[in-house]
């Protein structure tokens, strides 16, 4: 996933309140081919549209290899005892994993919590979704770029701690002990906090760029499943797999939608 989530939280919530309401950036509805829609600030619209470009020429990169082409969804942000520099690396060796799984020679996945797909500090939710919907969809809102999203579950976290089943939150007490050695920032997170996170919430559940995410695939596949006849055709059988912690997901999920994360037209004035 995705470092949009690292934005929307306390960060850009502190960045926010710290300057005057009359200087803050205008915003306005961007939408997508498949009609998702997204409040963006205007002054990171061409720095948006100068990534989507960026991010797809790297997969063209890679499909020209003659790869298959994967997405990863993960949570980012320090929220709620998650804790972002943690997260990053975790997305880093999920990304590892996959590839190994399915051959490096053969499936290249899109880790979208690495630092070079990275917005402007003040950026936030709304801006990196659109940025991800733009690149996820494709011009014509068919993700023609993709073979597969992945979806990180509980079992990724899970490998990155090396839990076995065996008191695996009090492991993660002791992994919070041993990093805060080095990292004094950990200490605004609580320790409580940091292990029931990680021990029994960490997934892409939780995760609003997540949600958003599941349903743009969700609009995908069902975008590809209509389109049946014709030289360009899709169908069933041409939709992007979709993974959830290691497993494909059953078929009746695919057309299941999900509550919305970030996705949502700006608000009116009131009056």
């Amino acid at each position: 996933m995705k470092l949009f989530n690292m934005i929307a939280a306390a960060a850009v919530t502190a960045y926010a309140a710290a300057i005057p309401t009359a200087t803050r950036a205008e915003t306005s509805t961007e939408c997508t081919p498949n009609g998702l829609c997204y409040c963006v600030q205007n002054d990171l619209k061409s720095v948006i549209a100068t990534r989507v470009e960026e991010i797809r020429t790297r997969i063209s990169a890679q499909r020209q290899q003659g790869k298959a082409i994967g997405y990863l969804s993960i949570p980012i942000s320090t929220i709620q005892g998650s804790y972002l520099p943690v997260n990053v690396k975790i997305a880093a060796r999920t990304k590892e994993r996959v590839e190994e799984r399915f051959g490096p020679r053969s499936l290249w996945l899109l880790n979208t919590a690495a630092k070079e797909f990275s917005l402007p500090e003040a950026a936030k939710g709304e801006d990196y979704m659109l940025m991800w919907t733009r690149v996820l969809e494709g011009p014509d809102g068919f993700g023609r770029d993709f073979d597969l999203i992945y979806f990180a579950g509980p079992s990724d976290f899970a490998n990155y701690f090396s839990f076995d089943g065996r008191a695996d939150l009090e492991k993660l007490e002791r992994f919070y002990e041993g990093l805060a050695k080095t990292d004094s920032k950990l200490a605004e997170i609580k320790k409580a906090d940091f292990r029931n996170y990680y021990g029994l919430r960490a997934s892409v559940a939780f995760s609003f760029g997540s949600h958003d995410e599941w349903n743009i695939a969700r609009t995908i596949n069902a975008k590809r499943t209509a389109k049946r006849e014709g030289e360009d055709a899709f169908g069933i059988a041409k939709q992007i797999a979709v993974m959830f912690n290691g497993t494909s997901v059953a078929p009746g999920l695919f057309d299941a939608s999900t509550a919305t994360g970030n996705e949502g037209q700006c608000r009116l004035p009131k009056k």
